[in-house]
């Protein structure tokens, strides 16, 4: 196993006094059961049980009091348990009402012990099931893989560190564009990382995306129970992938005649799967960013990798220049998107773009970030200052000095006016391989 983000998080939580039973979300395949049981390792006892294995979904269902729940946790596996620490995880807890709701006697009667659950669909039940324990437990989601990740995984992390040296040279960055290049094809699915550290071949991943595709289809009949509905899910999870990276209108979506409040209910189905996300568009310049849920959204899946296989755009990417030419740039964006979720491991947080409100010119601004209580507009595209149209007119809309542009060039910082006020700001013109880096470098230009 290469190492993942998530450990530290996963230490910081042994660690804190204030610990509670702590819940993984996140979709199926991400690595959540290779993670735990690596930081398993760590502890003086470590118990893995798997509620889809219907033996040891009964053990949790037998009705015993905790105390020979656990007693019996140990005969299960034949363990004798030693003095010291002890790790529970229980995997696929949404197969059992009842080990779900063990989660707060676990926190309220052994808070000395370490317990830890996680399920693939587990996000369809916490907003719906009433036994479950909340404010009892702490929630964690875990994503693919970070381009930070990826080339852990391939050996070359010490790459990144020489990036953020000011005397960075050139044949640095080529190498780090190379390696982003390979990261945006075979994306961010720990199989097809490690697929791909093994063998060195950007292509040879095919049976492991098939294979998560067709889980994920396969789960339409756990998303929602039968009915048309079921229906739904499966054609935006076969028709939906070919619309990455752009705004969507839910009616008639990708040439179905299903009505758009079927699709809506289908893709938010999916999005507390944490299969995608519904990027919506905020008209205001001053933080807080207030989604317009009323306007059509913009899709991003869980994986840019997932999303070049399904729509079939890999041969494009393999022949291009510049990343930011493929797709009309929309796997860019994609891909930006996907690393935007690795600055922070928060449950809530939500990518967004922003848009000119009705009247006057147009505008559209990839995404927006906020550090320190600073919106930061990011724009991911090439092209002359002078270009980035849209990313003006948010500067001179806002009380904003720093906006952000993603290429595939070298890292530099300009001192720049608007086109139309003539307001300076500073544009950082930020290389692909270093957006899991962008809070630090905003930082320092701040």
């Amino acid at each position: 196993m290469f190492s993942r983000d998530i450990q530290r998080e996963l230490n910081e939580w042994k660690n804190s006094s204030r610990r509670k039973p702590l819940l993984l979300r996140g979709a199926r395949q991400v690595g959540k059961t290779t993670v735990v049981n690596e930081f398993g390792r760590t502890f003086d006892n470590y118990l893995y049980f798997n509620l889809e294995r219907d033996e040891q979904k009964a053990l949790f269902e037998s009705r015993m009091s905790l105390d020979s729940l656990i007693d019996q946790m140990f005969l299960f596996h034949r363990r004798i348990r030693k003095t010291g620490t002890t790790l529970i995880f229980i995997d696929e807890i949404q197969n059992s009402v009842i080990a779900m709701s063990l989660l707060r006697y676990f926190y309220e009667e052994h808070p000395e012990l370490y317990v830890i659950a996680a399920g693939s669909l587990l996000e369809n039940v916490v907003d719906v099931n009433h036994s479950f324990p909340v404010g009892r437990v702490q929630y964690l989601p875990m994503r693919p893989c970070s381009f930070r990740e990826f080339i852990c995984a391939i050996g070359k992390d010490n790459l990144l560190t020489m990036a953020m040296e000011e005397s960075m040279a050139p044949v640095v960055h080529d190498e780090l564009m190379t390696l982003f290049n390979r990261y945006l094809l075979v994306g961010g699915m720990p199989a097809a990382v490690e697929a791909y550290a093994e063998s060195g071949d950007v292509l040879a991943q095919d049976d492991i995306y098939e294979t998560l595709l067709q889980s994920y289809r396969d789960d339409a009949e756990k998303y929602v129970r039968g009915g048309k509905l079921t229906d739904v899910v499966r054609f935006v999870l076969l028709q939906g992938w070919s619309s990455a990276g752009e705004i969507i209108s839910f009616s008639g979506f990708a040439g179905s005649d299903y009505k758009s409040r079927e699709v809506g209910e289908a893709f938010r189905l999916l999005e507390k799967a944490m299969l995608l996300e519904l990027v919506y568009p905020a008209t205001n310049t001053e933080i807080p960013l207030m989604p317009e849920i009323k306007r059509q959204p913009k899709l991003i899946w869980l994986d840019t990798g997932l999303v070049n296989y399904a729509a079939g755009v890999r041969n494009e990417i393999i022949g291009a220049k510049d990343i930011l030419d493929v797709w009309k740039g929309r796997i860019a964006e994609h891909v930006v998107a996907q690393e935007l979720l690795t600055l922070n491991n928060k449950i809530g947080q939500r990518r967004q773009f922003w848009t000119k409100g009705n009247g006057g010119e147009s505008a559209e601004v990839d995404f927006m970030w906020t550090v320190d209580s600073i919106l930061i507009p990011i724009e991911v595209k090439a092209g002359r200052n002078s270009h980035l149209r849209s990313l003006h007119s948010f500067i001179d809309a806002s009380s904003s000095s720093v906006a952000l542009r993603v290429w595939s060039g070298p890292l530099s910082v300009d001192e720049v006016k608007t086109t139309i006020k003539k307001k300076p700001f500073k544009l950082i013109n930020l290389p692909f391989y270093l957006v899991g880096n962008m809070e630090t470098i905003i930082r320092k230009v701040l």
